[in-house]
């Protein structure tokens, strides 16, 4: 590892990995629990969770317009231009946070129902709607929590310090393993709640996550100095405001229209069976755990280009993106032989049927198949975004999704008799396309630029 660019990548993103990876640790142990709980159970929690997922990325969205700014006003060593950064963050996520709650709490049986629509002789449809209103209700009483963690954590990492996230993410995962361990079987003399339990373990563990990676940034002030009198106004430049506004909007738009296409790919798939969805979620479970490393990868690249970009060293920026692409690439391949590898023995962790355990099995596989292609991807879109070329993502990201691998499902699909697996197959081929698309545009620089010069200037 000659090259140094390698090494500053994985000392942000490992940190990076472990707590996203913790994060999904707690989703996968989650999910293995609640498998144990029968087939109904599992795929209420992957519908709701779904859905979750889609505010998530909304959240990363709405943070990542300022972020751009932020790694680039920290590369500029601006502090009030950082800072301005961060309060930004605080408006925009309280924006989006109310904006969810209302779809959730007003739409929660329409945008369950879209996943109940398939055939199934073994899942009962209703008792599946039952669990996952259930999850889904008290599950939003942690998303307030979930949201400020992020505030902080995506703020912690333009400075380059992923260390207090990732102890956050390791005590929730301590704390939401204890309480599942305790409210979902009803061990030491808890109430046994199921489906309930677990969605409070998540929930109290967010809270712990939360003052964790808050109180401890607010106790180490002199190393963080942007958050010395952060809050004594909660204003922001009107100019800087404006600006971030118009690059971000398309990020958040992005990461709001990817996310919903991915949920509306479940949906496609899931009206070929309830067993489908049950089998993508035990596919999921794993392969989250294991993506954790091409997206923090992703991330990291971002930062450390945008720093380069804020430093104007335009030919660096350059020349070390197409290192990291190709770095990233190499690193999922061995991601793929791990994912291949346990892909017979992880579905049998979960109490269902053989059928359910057969598509979890080769939906693991083909997805294992296109990690590089997955790393890769991540890699070009946050070299994109570095710059704050947010349009031109928009387009590469959410436009593609919503233009070539949804309606090939949906047609493939309603229209044909090819077996889910060999749709599901032709789908993932499909990032093939963008990967090239992607590949000229950083070729051609076009995402190149200093957005906190033009601003100071």
């Amino acid at each position: 590892m000659k090259n140094p660019i390698y090494k500053r990548a994985l000392m942000l993103a490992v940190p990076m990995m472990i707590q996203n990876g913790i994060t999904n640790m707690v989703s996968l142990i989650d999910n293995i629990m609640i498998g144990s709980q029968g087939t109904e159970a599992m795929t209420a929690v992957s519908i709701a969770g779904q859905l979750i997922f889609v505010f998530n990325l909304a959240i990363f969205g709405c943070l990542a317009g300022p972020g751009i700014y932020g790694a680039q006003y920290y590369g500029q060593r601006n502090m009030q231009g950082f800072q301005s950064t961060f309060r930004i963050k605080l408006w925009m996520s309280l924006v989006c946070l109310l904006g969810g709650l209302a779809v959730f709490l007003l739409g929660d049986q329409a945008l369950i129902g879209l996943y109940l629509h398939g055939e199934s002789a073994t899942v009962d449809a209703a008792l599946t709607m039952d669990y996952a209103r259930q999850y889904l209700h008290i599950m939003l009483i942690g998303l307030p929590f979930f949201v400020l963690t992020q505030v902080y954590a995506t703020s912690l990492r333009e400075t380059g310090s992923s260390v207090k996230p990732m102890v956050g993410g390791i005590a929730s995962v301590v704390v939401d393993i204890v309480l599942n361990y305790m409210l979902i079987y009803g061990n030491c003399g808890m109430p046994k709640l199921g489906v309930r339990g677990a969605a409070i373990a998540t929930v109290l563990a967010r809270v712990a996550e939360m003052t964790i990676v808050v109180v401890w940034s607010h106790a180490a002030q002199k190393k963080h100095v942007f958050l010395r009198g952060i809050y004594r106004t909660l204003r922001i430049p009107k100019e800087l405001a404006g600006k971030v506004i118009r690059k971000g909007l398309p990020i958040f738009c992005n990461e709001l229209l990817w996310s919903a296409g991915i949920a509306a790919l479940t949906q496609c798939y899931s009206t070929r069976g309830l067993e489908i969805v049950a089998g993508l979620n035990i596919s999921n479970a794993i392969c989250n755990l294991l993506n954790v490393v091409f997206v923090a990868l992703g991330s990291a690249v971002g930062i450390l280009i945008g720093q380069t970009l804020g430093a104007s060293e335009y030919e660096k920026a350059k020349k070390d993106s197409f290192s990291l692409m190709w770095f990233t690439g190499g690193v999922c391949l061995l991601l793929t032989v791990i994912l291949v590898s346990v892909s017979h023995g992880f579905p049998l962790l979960y109490d269902t049927t053989d059928e359910v355990r057969r598509y979890g099995q080769w939906f693991i596989i083909i997805t294992a198949v296109f990690f590089p292609v997955q790393g890769f991807l991540n890699a070009l879109y946050f070299t994109l975004r570095s710059g704050g070329k947010t349009m031109i993502t928009f387009l590469f990201d959410s436009v593609f999704t919503w233009i070539i691998p949804l309606p090939a499902a949906l047609l493939l699909c309603q229209f044909t008799r090819l077996p889910i697996l060999g749709i599901y197959a032709i789908v993932q081929a499909a990032d093939i396309l963008k990967l090239l698309i992607g590949y000229i545009l950083i070729q051609k620089g076009v995402w190149i630029s200093n957005l906190v010069e033009e601003h100071h200037n």
